[in-house]
C-alpha cells in the first residue's frame, strides 16, 4: 500500500508543473483576449471621433441591438445607425473607458462595462457634459472579427471626483 501511495504522490508531483503551466497559459490567453477587447473599445472611440457615425457603426454586427436610455430598443445595425448622426457633428465628443472586460471560456463572447462622457454644445450655445455608464457585449463573428451585438448606456450624475 505504501508503495502505491508513494507512486501516486510521485505522479502528482510530476503533473503539478504541467497543471501550473496550463493555468498560466490560460491566464495569458484570457489576458490577451481582454487586451484585444480593450483595444477594440479604443479603436471604436477613435473611429467615432475621426469618422463620426460611420466609424462608430463599423464596429457593430448586422444583428446588433441597442438599448438606449429612455427609448425603445433598436434592432439591427441599420436602425441603430439612424440614431447616431449626432456623432457626425465635430462639436460632439463621446468618450468612454472600460472598467472591466470579461471573456467567455469559449473565447467567442465578451462584455465590457464602464463610464462614458458625452460633450456637446447645448441648444443655448453653451457646452454641455453628460456622464453615464455603459455595457457592451461583443461577439466573435464567423470571419473571426469581434463585433458589438448589444450595447446600452444611461446617464448618471456627474462623478463626485470630476474636476470643475
Amino acid at each position: 500500500m505504501k508503495l502505491r501511495v508513494s507512486q501516486i504522490v510521485g505522479i502528482l508531483f510530476l503533473l503539478l508543473p504541467c497543471s501550473i503551466a496550463a493555468q498560466q497559459s490560460d491566464r495569458a490567453t484570457v489576458s490577451a483576449r481582454e487586451k484585444e477587447i480593450r483595444a477594440l473599445e479604443s479603436a471604436m472611440m477613435a473611429a467615432a471621433a475621426e469618422k463620426g457615425a460611420a466609424g462608430y457603426m463599423s464596429f457593430y454586427a448586422e444583428d446588433a441591438v441597442e438599448l438606449p436610455s429612455g427609448s425603445q430598443m433598436l434592432l439591427g445595425k441599420e436602425s441603430i445607425g439612424k440614431t447616431m448622426a449626432f456623432l457626425d457633428d465635430k462639436n460632439n465628443r463621446l468618450t468612454w473607458s472600460p472598467v472591466h472586460v470579461d471573456i467567455s471560456a469559449s473565447g467567442d463572447l465578451a462584455y465590457s462595462f464602464g463610464a462614458y462622457e458625452f460633450r456637446s454644445i447645448g441648444k443655448d450655445g453653451k457646452p454641455s457634459i453628460e456622464h453615464g455608464k455603459y455595457t457592451t457585449v461583443w461577439k466573435k463573428q464567423k470571419d473571426g472579427k469581434w463585433k458589438v451585438v448589444l450595447d446600452m448606456g444611461n446617464a448618471t450624475p456627474e462623478p463626485k471626483d470630476a474636476a470643475h
